[in-house]
């Protein structure tokens, strides 16, 4: 602007007069040239994910990112890309949940909860089930979804008019179809939805030799990642909106469980896609943070036991001390899968 005012002076005149020199503005320039360039690249990419995975999550984008940007993936940290696309208004805003109630099974026909405590190491050990309603214009349909715990592979899905066992059903026939080694134990886990006690459901499941457990309070956190494939479904890849029509409602529901499987990683699987993790054994890294964890209970020590009598004759010495909930510095650390009220994100 002031070389456009004044088109006589010298770059080295103007900048003497900020007490800057000629190279620093330069380098200034380069710097904004290529940090516009930079930019400029990763929108470009960040399109491209988004055109399969049209909600992923900016942490999740970023890991997708670093091996295209390839020599450039030093000059872009985490931060910086949170940064970038508040500026062009490209973060994911989450959706507003809806409460469904289920419909609950008899108690005489409930089965005891299998996974309390139960490690999970490897594929095809636990199936976890669970029924979501989707919006259309005419009304609703009902999605049935069969997951694997340890992968987070949706291995069984279908969409169905009504909310009869025949979707259900249909799901379970192809989830026991395309298993692997089926000579291995195998547990399904479910709510206490009537569909799966039914007699047909359970039948099926008994006559493969798959244990059946089911939650037992009604608390989400039984069922965890059964409703967090729901919500990934509904938040991430379209299926949270009103619906045009059943036939396009069917065919969405199958490109969106074919992008979840093969493209989406998942911070509960090291970053890797449940395609890829089906495929593994072993415990798996957790690449959530999970920042509030139980204490341990401090105790006093034989010293203070012997002091504390001298001190105060009448006072009766405690065993231990009472703890309170500490927070302490997040780190990444092997998961277990245990249901005993653990928050699972994925």
């Amino acid at each position: 602007m002031i070389r456009q005012k004044y088109p006589r002076l010298g770059v080295g005149t103007i900048c003497g007069l900020f007490g800057k020199t000629r190279n620093a503005f330069y380098d200034h320039q380069r710097r904004a040239t290529a940090q516009a360039l930079l930019e400029g690249l990763v929108l470009a990419l960040m399109t491209d994910i988004r055109r399969d995975l049209p909600r992923l999550g900016t942490r999740k984008l970023y890991y997708l990112l670093v091996p295209r940007l390839g020599e450039y993936a030093s000059q872009l940290g985490r931060d910086a890309l949170f940064a970038l696309l508040a500026g062009h208004g490209l973060l994911i805003r989450r959706r507003k949940r809806r409460v469904v109630t289920t419909q609950t099974c008899p108690i005489l026909l409930r089965r005891p909860n299998l996974l309390d405590q139960l490690v999970i190491t490897r594929a095809e050990q636990v199936w976890v089930s669970d029924i979501t309603y989707v919006r259309l214009l005419t009304g609703w349909a009902y999605l049935s979804l069969i997951t694997d715990l340890y992968s987070h592979k949706i291995v069984g899905a279908c969409l169905h008019p009504d909310l009869s066992v025949r979707g259900t059903l249909t799901a379970l026939h192809q989830t026991l179809a395309a298993r692997i080694q089926p000579q291995r134990p195998l547990i399904h886990h479910s709510d206490r939805g009537l569909q799966y006690a039914a007699r047909d459901y359970v039948e099926l499941l008994e006559s493969h030799g798959v244990a059946l457990s089911m939650t037992q309070r009604g608390d989400p956190y039984e069922n965890a990642v059964a409703e967090r494939v729901n919500g990934i479904l509904k938040d991430e890849f379209g299926l949270g909106g009103t619906l045009l029509g059943f036939p396009q409602a069917d065919e969405l529901v199958q490109r969106a469980v074919q992008a979840y499987n093969e493209l989406r990683p998942h911070s509960s699987c090291d970053f890797l896609t449940p395609n890829q993790t089906h495929q593994r054994e072993g415990l798996l890294v957790r690449r959530w943070k999970n920042y509030y964890q139980p204490a341990a209970t401090p105790t006093l020590t034989q010293a203070a036991r012997e002091i504390l009598p001298a001190i105060f004759p009448r006072c009766k010495v405690p065993s231990g001390l009472p703890a309170r909930p500490v927070k302490r510095r997040p780190d990444y650390q092997l998961h277990l899968y245990s249901y005993s009220r653990t928050r699972h994100q994925t």
